[in-house]
């Protein structure tokens, strides 16, 4: 399997060298040259598999020769190695639970198989990779846990001061070994910014060996193909009907995934993409033409994502065609206001406590349903609700039990570097600091 550069496609490199650059000239995003369709047996017959055996199904087009398959079979185990529930809220809407994993949030999937991936591919190589990555709230948690005291890699986070939630950033703040926090006074905006400054940049490249863990780099994006199977897998087991999938989306390589693994045979009747006041995408939809904005601060800061980067993926799966892309995804944004309204009416109704992310997507998943009654689907969760305690606990008038994995972590010390959101300090702290 190649990979062609988005923004060259004359760029075109394999699996391992796509995962170790994570981005082309021009910080173009790499794309898979062809896609693979699943195997139509594989789809009807998925309760008959493992989970392991449909990641592997899933995964070993992608990573061609450049992994053995008894590697990748270990890697993807790994990968899925916890539960990933699909949830019954009420009669049309469920949640698949993405957020058993070591950090509590969905992106533990990718993390891990990235990671993996990079320690296979780096271990005959006498070099030192530096994985350069801004978060929004989860990426850095699950990149700082998936990367820890991996040999020959050290990690460098870049996430926004006072917009992550205690628990998020203390899982990208006290391993430290080889993993550094930069807290940027800015918006996640800035830090993907300075980030993609920095992969620019002569002379911080001339020194280290640059990599990115965010959703641009494929072997992080691809894998989140996985849990949409395993979803499908425990939706076949109670309906015939195709579910509507509604995704919380901040830079979009989560739905953009779903997508792809759509395009590749998984039977769905629809996409939502669930946004916060982060309204980029809607707009699109509105206007068919795509504004950067500035990130808005909202509950859901995940999602806080003003020019999301994956989206140039979603238009490539469909050819740019337009019609084609909206008659496939629907998009809504939902106010800070509807997201604390929607976890205390799913509390009350329901007994089920979401936290602000799933909540934007059952806001815009109910949305949808009032249009389209006779549908039925699933959202995804994509954290715990005890990385969100302000939000939750005020609409539930109630606490949150801690579980017990984060009751040590609480307790350890916050290791960051405070930076201003000028490229100048970033490239001294690389530079000097690496």
């Amino acid at each position: 399997m190649k990979y062609y550069n988005l923004k060259d496609h004359l760029e075109k490199i394999d699996f391992r060298e796509a995962t170790i650059k994570g981005q082309g000239k021009e910080k173009g995003l790499f794309f898979p040259e062809n896609i693979p369709h699943f195997d139509e047996e594989l789809i009807q017959n998925l309760h008959q598999y493992s989970n392991e055996e449909i990641a592997y199904r899933c995964m070993k087009d992608f990573a061609g020769d450049e992994i053995p398959s008894e590697i990748l079979k270990e890697i993807v185990a790994e990968t899925v190695s916890f539960e990933i529930p699909l949830v019954k809220i009420n009669k049309h809407i469920s949640i698949l639970e993405l957020f058993h994993g070591p950090t509590l949030a969905f992106k533990d999937i990718g993390a891990r198989f990235m990671s993996r991936c990079l320690s296979y591919f780096l271990k005959d190589r006498n070099k030192k990779v530096t994985v350069l990555v801004a978060t929004s709230g989860d990426t850095g948690g699950a990149v700082a846990h998936g990367f820890y005291k991996i040999p020959q890699i050290n990690v460098v986070i870049l996430y926004p001061k006072n917009r992550v939630s205690p628990v998020q950033e203390k899982q990208l703040t006290a391993l430290g070994e080889n993993i550094s926090a930069l807290e940027v006074n800015g918006s996640f905006d800035d830090c993907q910014n300075l980030v993609k400054q920095a992969f620019s940049d002569e002379e911080v490249n001339s020194q280290l060996f640059l990599t990115s863990a965010n959703s641009i780099n494929v072997a992080r994006w691809l894998p989140q193909q996985i849990y949409y199977l395993i979803a499908l897998k425990q939706w076949m087991q109670e309906h015939k009907e195709q579910p509507v999938i509604c995704v919380p989306s901040g830079n979009f390589g989560n739905i953009c995934a779903g997508l792809l693994a759509h395009v590749r045979g998984l039977p769905a009747n629809h996409f939502i993409a669930a946004c916060n006041a982060n309204h980029v995408i809607p707009d699109y939809f509105i206007t068919q033409k795509y504004k950067p904005q500035k990130a808005i601060a909202t509950l859901s800061n995940a999602m806080d994502v003003g020019d999301p980067s994956n989206f140039v993926r979603i238009l490539e799966l469909f050819g740019h065609q337009f019609e084609i892309v909206k008659n496939k995804i629907s998009a809504y944004s939902v106010d800070d206001e509807q997201t604390i309204n929607t976890i205390m009416e799913v509390y009350e109704k329901h007994g089920y406590i979401l936290e602000p992310h799933s909540a934007v997507a059952f806001a815009a998943m109910e949305k949808y349903l009032k249009e389209n009654p006779e549908q039925k689907g699933f959202i995804l969760g994509t954290a715990h609700p005890v990385k969100f305690p302000d939000a939750v606990e005020k609409a539930i008038h109630g606490q949150i039990k801690i579980p017990e994995s984060l009751k040590e972590l609480m307790k350890k010390e916050k290791k960051t570097v405070e930076i201003n959101s000028d490229f100048e300090e970033l490239r001294r702290f690389l530079l000097h600091k690496i």
